[in-house]
């Protein structure tokens, strides 16, 4: 199957699951790990609960509960690369978008980065689903010896990951402290590529 195929695929199962995901009603009882993170998440910060007024889809985004799979809840309606910008928060002046408590961590590290001498630079960071069906084709996908993740699966659609602009002493001072910022080199072949974990 081609890479359009694959991406056309892809993007039709996103655009069902946020249409799914707009009817389905709030459950209100629930043992589930998900719903559980949510009420919690709901009853720390009201704000972040998906019926949120208009207007603090920011405020949302800053939660730190995510669902099962790790992607953040009060990004996961919107779907794997269909986040709107408004949702996110910029990294410092970079013009580069993130979750907010990963773009607020990046910061941090690359604050404290230059405090010690270290230049960090930032080369991606959210991906839209159009822009990872680009990558995938220009670069091929992972699975098949490429540098893509399958549109629709990659953290970068989740504003969860970013690419690094890094020289010997940045990657040396990013395996030694990444992971007390919450980033991990989580992709073989890619030293680049840092997700956040939290």
């Amino acid at each position: 199957m081609s890479l359009d195929g694959i991406a056309s695929i892809n993007q039709r199962i996103a655009a069902i699951q946020a249409t799914i995901g707009s009817l389905a009603p709030t459950p209100t009882t629930t043992t589930s790990g998900a719903a559980f993170a949510q009420a919690l998440a709901q009853a720390v910060d009201p704000a972040a609960s998906g019926t949120a007024a208009a207007g603090t889809s920011a405020t949302a985004a800053s939660s730190t509960a995510r669902d099962a799979d790790g992607v953040p809840l009060a990004l996961a309606g919107y779907g794997n690369g269909k986040i709107p910008a408004d949702a996110l928060h910029e990294v410092g002046s970079t013009g580069h978008r993130l979750w907010a408590p990963a773009a607020d961590a990046l910061e941090s590290l690359v604050a404290d980065a230059a405090r010690d001498g270290v230049t960090i630079g930032i080369t991606d960071s959210y991906r839209s689903y159009e822009a990872q069906v680009d990558v995938a084709a220009r670069k091929g996908l992972y699975s098949q010896g490429g540098l893509a993740a399958v549109p629709g699966t990659s953290d970068h659609g989740w504003g969860m990951a970013v690419d690094l602009k890094l020289d010997d002493a940045a990657q040396s001072w990013m395996r030694a402290n990444g992971g007390r910022y919450g980033f991990v080199e989580d992709t073989p072949r890619e030293p680049w590529h840092w997700a956040y974990q939290g």
